[in-house]
Order: C-alpha cells, then sequence, then structure tokens
C-alpha cells in the first residue's frame, strides 16, 4: 500500500518495510535533481525527522522521515544518477527503505486518491 505526506513524500509498505521517496509532484516543483544525500543505513529516525536532502538547479529541500523506525539502506544509485529522481521519482528514484517501529503512524498519512485532491487544490 502507497501512503503520502502533505510534504510530499510517498511510502511504500510491504509487511513492517517501508520504501520512501518523493512525489512526482515534489519533483516537478523542484526541477532537474543534481543531488540527493540520502540517510545512512542504520539511523534511526523519528516520524518527521529530516532524513535526506535533495537538491536542484531551483533550490535544496529536506525530505522528512514519513514514520519512525531505522534505515536500512539508502538507495546508494542517487549518489551517481540522482537524475533517476527526474525519471522515476515514484519508482526507481525512492530515497531509503525503512523498518517501521509503529504501523499506527500510517493513520497519519494520506491514501493516493486523497493526496491527488489534496494537490489538485494547490
Amino acid at each position: 500500500m502507497r501512503y503520502f505526506t502533505e510534504d510530499h513524500e510517498w511510502i511504500d509498505v510491504e509487511g513492517s518495510i517501508g520504501t520512501v521517496g518523493i512525489s512526482e509532484y515534489a519533483q516537478g516543483q523542484l526541477g532537474d535533481i543534481v543531488f540527493v544525500d540520502v540517510p545512512a543505513d542504520g539511523r534511526e529516525l523519528s516520524k518527521g525527522d529530516e532524513a535526506a536532502v535533495v537538491e536542484s538547479v531551483k533550490a535544496a529541500s529536506d525530505v522528512y522521515s514519513p514514520v519512525s523506525g531505522t534505515v536500512l539502506e539508502g538507495n546508494t544509485a542517487l549518489t551517481d544518477s540522482p537524475d533517476l529522481v527526474n525519471s522515476d521519482a515514484e519508482g526507481e528514484g525512492w530515497f531509503f527503505r525503512i523498518t517501521l517501529s509503529d504501523e499506527s503512524e500510517l493513520d497519519d498519512l494520506m491514501e493516493e486518491a486523497a493526496y491527488e485532491a489534496f494537490v489538485a487544490k494547490l
């Protein structure tokens, strides 16, 4: 199941593992992405913590963790190819995988239809 935050992060949840990235909308707002700094493996994050940094030709932006947990892995492919976020923000351009420590935090996030309605109002 995929969930979204109001800050335009997404998380795909399979069991107790979440894969996190930024939405197509966020990527479109940033423009051409030139650098991504993903969190280190084993890093403990609380919901809302700054987890990653993404820089584009327009701006730098923090990426926040949509849930609390432990980082399993950062997407090291983004180090050499940050443009993966431009071409596939909601797929191969994922930022990190995290073990969820409190699955009830997902209740505060939007499902895809609610997120699309949220973005349509922006």
